[in-house]
């Protein structure tokens, strides 16, 4: 086994299968020795947990936890395109976005969610640049997406 995987496997979690595109895009694109993600949703087994708003319909906590499967789903993308995940040498870059209620300004602490993921994973190499955008709405009314940036060798 890897080394990831079995980090991944102390963490009690698995790399899910990637999630089929819902339009017109690839998953992951590697440029240079770069990966770009598109923006995943939080699929579990091809399916949305919730949908809706955080901050209205989904809670903070909630959507917290689908930043983090987001993340996993990222993860998912990248392996499929690079072999292992041993390979990443730094999570470079996360950008996640937050179907918000009007009203709410949480974004950070829900994208959290992928970033200590991340960070339980690669350790250092998982301290990352990061954004966290609030938006009206989601592809099929998702709450979260998180897409990342990972330089591997």
């Amino acid at each position: 086994m890897s080394r990831i995987a079995d980090r991944l496997a102390e963490l009690g979690l698995t790399l899910p299968a990637v999630a089929a595109p819902v339009a017109a895009y690839v998953p992951a694109v590697v440029h240079g020795n770069l990966v770009y993600t598109s923006g995943q949703l939080p699929f579990v087994d091809g399916a949305l947990p919730a949908t809706g708003k955080v901050g209205a319909s989904v809670s903070a906590e909630d959507a917290q936890a689908y930043a983090a499967t987001s993340a996993l789903n990222a993860l998912a993308a990248i392996h499929e395109v690079i072999g292992s995940l041993d390979r990443i040498t730094q999570i470079v870059k996360v950008t996640g976005f937050v179907a918000s209620d009007p009203s709410f300004t949480g974004q950070p602490g829900v994208i959290n969610g992928a970033s200590t993921l991340l960070g339980d994973v690669f350790g250092d190499s998982g301290i990352h640049a990061r954004s966290a955008v609030g938006v009206a709405v989601l592809p099929l009314d998702a709450p979260v997406e998180v897409e990342l940036v990972v330089a591997f060798a």
